[in-house]
């Protein structure tokens, strides 16, 4: 094969994208910020910039200069792992450098040979490659279903499983701003000898005591691991694996993502460190968050749509080319509104993803719905 031919390959498949309505292309920051997941607003705070200055300015590095296992394990990734797990109260945390790794890593070496993983049809693309890249048996269940996981465990029990079940969810999904039921699957869990798997990726800094978390009741049980981005609500970047001491130790002897990884930046580590004392120290900014989403929940009531209950509003238009139609229309109109689509999103579901967050007004929220309404009676005329 000849290098043109080798480059019609790539040239042909993004054709075959464009021609989908599913091409991607990267897009500047402009307009009201209706899509990020900086729930707090705490990305430009001046407290996470002065926290971040003061550890320049004490020595702290910039970067970890290699893996933690070698050198790059600095003071500061040890002092956060110990604040977090106090604050989450976890026995032990492990700090990776992105959500996505870190669910990658957990659910890729955790899960053993002879286990199963009973994942949520919905739950995050991390989480599937991290479950398909184990050696674990894999069973998907329709999206909060929690008859369906039981049933799942109960059909593998009867084929002869021997090891554990892992039940592998998302706390708030992620372009539907739903919750997962977790106290029915904690049950089934404790029942059938499993791991309850939760991804509060979306419901840290926003739910739960403290900013805790949707899993903050159950964290510090033997049987849960959870994980705590630090890209979103915290305005940072990493996630956190909360767990045991031993399945701590076995994920940096084991986690092929964290032993051959460069560690995240020391001065990360103090920015989520203070983001975490933030929380405790502003709860208003959480307040003020719901005080949004409630808002929002009424005023897409009156318009007859259902909310999803969270900072998450999803508006599925299904059509791929009709979604991006009208997120550029809103776009247009000084809205930072995004398409999401396949295979992010399942297909004929294609959607806004609206996020609410502490970077707009009541009054911008009013505002977007309006042209949403308007834009979205145009589209359809």
């Amino acid at each position: 094969m000849n290098a043109e031919s080798a480059d019609d390959r790539y040239a042909g498949a993004l054709v075959a994208l464009a021609r989908d309505g599913r091409l991607r292309s990267l897009r500047p920051r402009q307009g009201i910020d209706f899509v990020s997941n900086d729930y707090l607003a705490l990305a430009e705070s001046p407290r996470l910039r002065k926290a971040v200055i003061a550890a320049i300015e004490s020595g702290t590095p910039i970067g970890a200069g290699g893996s933690r296992l070698l050198r790059g394990n600095c003071a500061e990734h040890e002092q956060l792992e110990a604040e977090a797990a106090n604050f989450f109260g976890a026995e032990s945390a492990l700090y990776f450098g992105a959500g996505y790794s870190a669910n990658f890593a957990a659910l890729s070496t955790l899960p053993q040979r002879g286990d199963l993983i009973v994942m949520d049809e919905l739950s995050h693309a991390s989480m599937r490659e991290g479950a398909k890249a184990s050696r674990a048996e894999i069973v998907e269940t329709p999206h909060n279903d929690s008859d369906a996981v039981a049933d799942a465990i109960r059909a593998w029990r009867a084929k002869g499983g021997k090891g554990r079940p892992w039940i592998a969810v998302e706390s708030i999904y992620s372009m539907d701003g739903d919750t997962a039921p977790l106290a029915e699957l904690m049950q089934i869990a404790d029942r059938d000898d499993g791991f309850l798997y939760i991804d509060e990726a979306h419901a840290t800094g926003v739910f739960g005591p403290d900013g805790r978390g949707l899993s903050a009741v159950y964290e510090g049980r033997a049987n849960v691991v959870a994980v705590h981005t630090c890209g979103k609500a915290l305005g940072s970047s990493g996630a956190l694996v909360m767990t045991t001491k031993l399945l701590r130790d076995f994920l940096v002897n084991r986690s092929r993502p964290f032993i051959f990884a460069t560690a995240p930046s020391p001065l990360m580590a103090v920015a989520v460190g203070e983001a975490l004392r933030i929380l405790r120290d502003e709860p208003e900014r959480r307040h003020r968050l719901h005080d949004l989403i409630a808002f929002a929940s009424d005023k897409i009531r009156a318009r007859g749509w259902t909310p999803s209950g969270s900072q998450i509003i999803p508006y599925i238009v299904g059509h791929n080319e009709h979604t991006m139609t009208l997120a550029a229309a809103l776009q247009r109109r000084g809205f930072d509104i995004r398409g999401i689509r396949p295979p992010t999103v399942p297909a004929g579901t294609a959607r806004l993803r609206i996020s609410l967050t502490l970077n707009v007004t009541s009054g911008d929220v009013e505002s977007m719905l309006a042209a949403l309404n308007e834009e979205a009676q145009t589209l359809t005329a």
